[in-house]
């Protein structure tokens, strides 16, 4: 454990020293986001945060082989090779722009390298119906698809100032809680690695990242921090013949889960391409309930913490009724009183997303604008 409490502090001490040398790049290589219609920010700010989450990273990693007298597994080089790749692609997409399908090229060779070097979802435990064993063909195909999807849902989620690196920051705790605590071996031993210094180097990010922002994480952050929760969860959740493994990861990451099928659903209603941007997030609809942008992201944050408090507990404490009765009237609570408007997206008042909203600022900086979410 003293191995993992210097993996995180090392992360963590990484972000907070490199996060200012991110931004200093980025200002230097024109990776700017500029404010539009769409966007909830009001001026220009210096993106590839996603560079100091990442070299953070390394740096918790490279602490604990060294310190913790362990080999680098296969797993573990599998993550940070195809770490390395979507990084690459997110930062080219921050300086210069790329389509939606050039990105998606670069999310599946990632996952790829990621299912080629051992990485798979093998066995689904389904509920009631026992332990569903996949063929090789089905397990990369599923897998491939799991990562894929993780990276999308970050990244649909960064929309404002410190929303999806806290969010990432709370659910990693919860990983390195389920894989310290499941299971032996060292698929547990990596996924609880590799949750701890994403805890570290989120929290520090953060320092930089929350309201008001002075660097975003672009998409530079959004899909490798997708990508790391889509390698841990099939790493330390998946890997377990539990019965609550596959409801843990799905429920820790109940709210980028349901806001990105909420957005699916919307711009096939419309009859749009589902990669086309809106403001209809449920982050923007909490605005124009009349939350500030720190309120709206400390409430996704409570409500993160919660459910992946509940989570947990399908595990450690599946047997203890005050707690399921506790759990259960707050989510119901929740679901009464406040899906009901964030679905509808106000609350019979104008709320300040709306009310302040401005042209957009305009920088004496040259800018290539990009397919970029804010946050």
């Amino acid at each position: 454990m003293n191995s993992y409490f210097l993996a995180f502090s090392a992360a963590l001490v990484g972000a907070l020293v490199l996060t200012p040398a991110a931004r200093w790049l980025a200002l230097r290589v024109n990776a700017l986001d500029v404010p539009e219609d769409r966007k909830v920010h009001e001026k220009v700010t210096p993106t590839l945060g996603g560079l100091a989450i990442y070299a953070a990273m390394m740096l918790g990693i490279s602490i604990y082989v060294v310190f913790g007298s362990r080999q680098v597994s296969a797993d573990i080089l599998g993550i940070v090779i195809g770490a390395t790749i979507i990084l690459i692609f997110g930062a080219l997409d921050d300086i210069h722009g790329m389509s939606p399908l050039a990105k998606l090229f670069g999310q599946v060779l990632a996952a790829g390298v990621l299912v080629v070097m051992g990485v798979q979802i093998q066995n689904l435990h389904i509920p009631g119906g026992g332990v569903l064993s996949l063929s090789p063909e089905l397990s990369v195909l599923v897998s491939l698809l799991w990562v894929v999807a993780f990276m999308n849902i970050i990244n649909l989620i960064d929309g404002l100032d410190g929303l999806a690196a806290g969010i990432t920051c709370i659910t990693a705790f919860s990983m390195f809680i389920y894989a310290t605590q499941t299971g032996v071996g060292g698929a547990f031993v990596d996924a609880a690695l590799i949750s701890i210094v994403m805890a570290g180097a989120t929290l520090g990010f953060l320092r930089y990242n929350f309201n008001p922002a002075s660097i975003f994480m672009g998409d530079s952050g959004s899909m490798l921090l997708g990508f790391l929760l889509g390698a841990v969860t099939i790493q330390g959740v998946l890997k377990s013949i539990a019965a609550a493994a596959l409801v843990v990861p799905l429920m820790a990451l109940a709210i980028p889960i349901i806001d990105t099928g909420m957005a699916i659903a919307r711009r096939l209603r419309k009859g749009i391409s589902i990669t086309h941007a809106d403001k209809e997030h449920i982050h923007h609809r909490l605005l124009n309930m009349g939350h500030s942008q720190r309120q709206a992201v400390l409430l996704l944050y409570f409500w993160t913490a919660l459910l992946c408090g509940t989570s947990l507990a399908l595990k450690f404490m599946a047997n203890n009724k005050f707690l399921w009765i506790t759990l259960a009237l707050a989510i119901g609570g929740f679901v009464i009183t406040a899906l009901p408007p964030i679905i509808r997206g106000e609350n019979g008042r104008r709320g300040k997303h709306r009310a302040r909203r401005k042209p957009a600022v305009q920088s004496a900086i040259p800018v290539e604008s990009g397919e970029i979410e804010e946050g």
